[in-house]
């Protein structure tokens, strides 16, 4: 299955992008209000500036204290961002996840941010399509 066949699926909700100079707790904020894992720093919400994830937020944290919640999401955030593109099948992408040790991926065309997907998102279309093989091969040893 390739990525644009996710985006597809997910619907057109768009992605959650922030300024570079938002605070940490405000990003935090937007996170919790939003029930997403993670947020795209952007400084026209087209480009890929960088990212922050709920993991980062915490670990953050838990190094430095609260204190953090202070400094800018730009301080924080990953800036060199691996990325996917529409066309790239999903077991590469699942595999950049798995290599990377994180959960969100952007997708991009040229310099244009197009959307973002999660691990979960990859693994419930993997899912769909072990099951329709699952129902292909039933139905020709049942002779369908």
């Amino acid at each position: 299955m390739l990525v644009s066949h996710i985006l597809k699926s997910k619907g057109s909700e768009g992605v959650v992008t922030t300024p570079p100079g938002v605070s940490v707790a405000q990003a935090a904020e937007i996170l919790s209000s939003r029930k997403i894992g993670a947020l795209v720093i952007s400084k026209d919400g087209k480009t890929l500036g960088g990212i922050v994830s709920e993991r980062d937020i915490v670990r953050e944290i838990g190094r430095r204290g609260s204190a953090c919640l202070n400094d800018t999401v730009d301080s924080i955030m990953t800036a060199r961002v691996v990325t996917c593109a529409l066309t790239d099948q999903t077991d590469a992408v699942l595999q950049k996840m798995t290599d990377g040790r994180f959960r969100h991926i952007p997708v991009v065309e040229g310099t244009q941010l197009i959307g973002l997907i999660s691990i979960g998102d990859v693994v419930k279309a993997r899912l769909s399509e072990l099951a329709m093989e699952k129902d292909a091969l039933e139905g020709m040893i049942k002779g369908f």
